[in-house]
């Protein structure tokens, strides 16, 4: 058989037209947007892809049974809180505000759920949770269950949270006017878990919000709550930080439109 070659001007227009088409799948390539947001760096956080407590059954602030299997299809943002927190619950509850805010505006609110779940089964009752959304904003759902169900659901996440004497002077429960005889400390931070269920990202230290929260967040506060407002020691993390994070599980970025 013998081998047909091209002849030289049909070859030069077949080269010429290889390098036109890498060239347009290059324009094709610029124009399709920028790169997809890098994953957060080591000294933010830790990057993971590990199973979560999917079926354990909790209750939100309506009295619904809720899991995190019930998320799945969802990028859920989650937080240890507890609604008598004087230091940084309220911070991070501040933040959430915000993020959901930004989350909203991009168009990312179908995708994106925020949760915050109780270290304080003992309190965090589902008429409690429900006045707390109410009176500081928190429009997204706040979970709480039986002592056991707590613990099994953040034992997987490595949350510690302890009851410890409440310091003196006392303040007053704002749901019920009494004073508070103990406090819950317990692990900060947030984790991101993507859409298989699975825990992408945890930051394990307190917001920085730089003096900025809401006039009713901030009346939870006590003496160290307010000074970590103002002055929030190292490691944290910043309103951008955790937007840059939660874009990277997004896969495109999140501008920040909105502050606490």
């Amino acid at each position: 058989m013998v081998h047909m070659r091209p002849s030289p001007s049909r070859h030069l227009r077949l080269r010429l037209l290889a390098v036109l088409v890498a060239l347009g799948g290059g324009v094709l390539a610029a124009c399709s947007g920028a790169a997809a947001p890098a994953q957060p760096p080591a000294n933010q956080g830790l990057v993971l892809n590990r199973p979560t407590p999917q079926h354990v059954a909790l209750t939100n602030q309506s009295g619904q049974s809720v899991s995190l299997a019930s998320l799945r299809g969802k990028l859920v943002v989650l937080a240890p809180f507890l609604s008598l927190c004087q230091d940084e619950c309220p911070l991070v509850t501040g933040a959430f505000i915000s993020l959901q805010h930004s989350v909203e505006a991009a168009g990312a609110g179908k995708k994106v759920v925020f949760v915050e779940t109780t270290v304080d089964p003992g309190r965090d009752t589902v008429a409690r949770l429900a006045a707390y959304q109410k009176e500081f904003g928190a429009d997204w759902d706040l979970w709480t269950g039986s002592a056991a169900a707590i613990a099994a659901f953040w034992k997987p996440f490595g949350v510690s949270y302890q009851i410890v004497p409440e310091a003196q002077p006392a303040k007053i429960d704002w749901y019920t006017g009494k004073t508070l005889t103990y406090d819950v400390n317990h692990t900060d931070g947030y984790f991101l878990i993507d859409a298989q269920g699975h825990e992408r990202f945890s930051d394990s230290n307190p917001p920085d919000l730089h003096g900025h929260l809401d006039r009713k967040l901030t009346g939870l506060l006590n003496a160290g709550g307010l000074k970590n407002l103002d002055d929030q020691s190292l490691p944290n993390w910043t309103l951008s930080q955790a937007l840059a994070s939660l874009s990277w599980l997004v896969g495109r970025t999140i501008p920040s439109v909105a502050s606490t």
